[in-house]
């Protein structure tokens, strides 16, 4: 990988990870503009460290409350039904599923569902879904309420994001929606659940092709980590301003402009399905 591919991957990642309209898509969608190679499931997964690290940084006084809430109401000294106790346990819950299915999956996830054609279908049909949800959303209730139940069905949603083209912020906001959850509730939550899953995503990836007998090229790759993580940041207080008095239906309009496109391209020949880096059997 060159510089240059590392500069505009670490750009795409930081605008596309927390907007409904998955960052692992466009990834394998312009990574192919860059001598038709797919940059991987762990080029993606170590790029999300820099933006999960901006999402620390933006809560982190969130996060610190949280924690120490958490470990307060497990030695008895706080009620274990305090609220940003509660919250803790429901993120612990929530990131269950997605570890779970990765590693069931981890094959399947790093070679064949990056097929564009997947990819295409991902965004124009899990992007009609989120404008459905969005449109139907009731907009009400608080994070303070959200249940064990309905953690652990965001947790599941969450775990749609293994596909890419589904996006994983686009799957747990929708999900936190069609509960009934407002939606700016519902992106916090998508912010602090995705900690887990995509800091022990990265970090297991990392460790991964650490392991590799052809040394990856770590300065493009920590490039473009620190550059999703400065858009990233930018990206995170963006959003949650937005979303306060504004609906999804743009991402939705993008999410199905963009599955055309595509879809134009492979038909033409311009894109591959699976480019050279991901055909044949897992190496």
């Amino acid at each position: 990988m060159g510089w240059l591919e590392a500069l505009v991957l670490g750009i795409v990642q930081g605008l596309t990870e927390f907007l409904p309209i998955s960052s692992s898509a466009h990834q394998a969608i312009v990574g192919q503009f860059f001598g038709g190679q797919d940059p991987g499931s762990a080029f993606t997964a170590i790029t999300q460290l820099g933006t999960e690290s901006a999402v620390i940084i933006y809560f982190r006084k969130d996060i610190w409350l949280i924690i120490k809430s958490w470990a307060l109401a497990l030695i008895g000294k706080l009620p274990r039904d305090d609220p940003e106790a509660r919250l803790g346990w429901l993120v612990i819950i929530g990131s269950i599923p997605i570890v779970v299915l990765g590693l069931l999956f981890q094959d399947a996830i790093d070679h064949g569902l990056r097929n564009l054609w997947t990819v295409a279908a991902m965004l124009a049909g899990f992007g009609i879904i989120i404008g459905v949800i969005d449109q139907l959303a009731a907009n009400a209730r608080p994070l303070e309420s959200m249940t064990w139940r309905h953690g652990l069905f965001l947790g599941l949603v969450q775990s749609l994001a293994l596909i890419p083209g589904v996006s994983r912020s686009g799957a747990t906001i929708a999900g936190g929606l069609a509960l009934g959850y407002q939606r700016v509730a519902a992106a916090k939550y998508s912010f602090l659940l995705a900690i887990p899953a995509v800091v022990g995503s990265g970090l297991f990836k990392l460790a991964d092709i650490s392991s590799d007998p052809v040394p990856p090229a770590w300065g493009p790759i920590a490039l473009a980590t620190v550059i999703s993580f400065v858009i990233g940041y930018a990206v995170i207080a963006w959003l949650l301003r937005y979303v306060s008095t504004h609906n999804f239906m743009p991402f939705v309009i993008y999410r199905i402009a963009l599955a055309v496109l595509v879809a134009i391209l492979l038909l033409t020949g311009v894109l591959s399905p699976l480019p050279p880096s991901s055909m044949g059997p897992p190496g």
